[in-house]
């Protein structure tokens, strides 16, 4: 079905907080556009590899130097799971023993990144620490979106990080460069304002294929 639509529009691209070539492993579609680690990597369609800004490389070592040091014993005995994504580095805390005490204890961890001059970004069971660039989804999409002669753009999305995209075409469309519609995606652990600030709201994966469907 996504391939239908990469066939029928000018753009599809894949939006996503993780790495860019796991995004297309996960997708199995190497003929769309990835925007991996929250628009810190690109990886354009049929490409081999994600094109990096070289700026990011020490940035990133501080933030994985960070990481290692603050996924010590106890968060491991929490069930919290470390992830490295080079430039970024999450905490999960989903399925562990005990979910709050295990987000508690990331706390005193976003306080510390914050302390270093790195950035916690909280998302669904999830602390992501990034390193000091203004990027996020949002960027993302402006920077997928440029030098493109479109006129509207449709994204949708299930988490907090995705508020970002949706403020970002909002004031894109605000200043005359495309017109937007936000969806918003409905699940149990997603926030109430993906709902509040989306144009339209489906019903989780399912209401996404069932737009992209119509779409095709």
């Amino acid at each position: 079905m996504l391939d239908q639509v990469a066939h029928s529009y000018g753009l599809v691209a894949c939006i996503s907080g993780r790495r860019a070539l796991e995004a297309r492993r996960i997708v199995g579609l190497d003929s769309i556009t990835y925007v991996g680690n929250h628009g810190l990597e690109a990886l354009a369609p049929g490409a081999r590899e994600a094109l990096v800004e070289p700026a990011l490389a020490p940035v990133a070592s501080a933030v994985g130097d960070f990481a290692r040091r603050a996924y010590g014993p106890e968060l491991e005995a929490l069930g919290v799971r470390a992830e490295d994504k080079d430039a970024i580095w999450s905490f999960h805390w989903r399925g562990a023993p005990d979910e709050p005490a295990a987000r508690e204890a990331l706390q005193a961890v976003a306080a510390q990144a914050d302390r270093e001059g790195l950035v916690p970004q909280w998302g669904r069971m999830v602390l992501e620490i990034r390193p000091p660039v203004a990027t996020d989804k949002g960027t993302a999409v402006a920077s997928a979106l440029d030098g493109m002669p479109l006129a509207r753009a449709l994204y949708a999305g299930d988490d907090t990080t995705d508020l970002d995209a949706f403020r970002k075409l909002r004031a894109l469309e605000a200043a005359g460069r495309i017109g937007a519609l936000c969806v918003g995606v409905r699940s149990a652990e997603g926030p109430e304002a993906i709902e509040r600030e989306a144009d339209l709201v489906v019903d989780g994966p399912e209401g996404v294929a069932k737009l992209l469907e119509a779409l095709a």
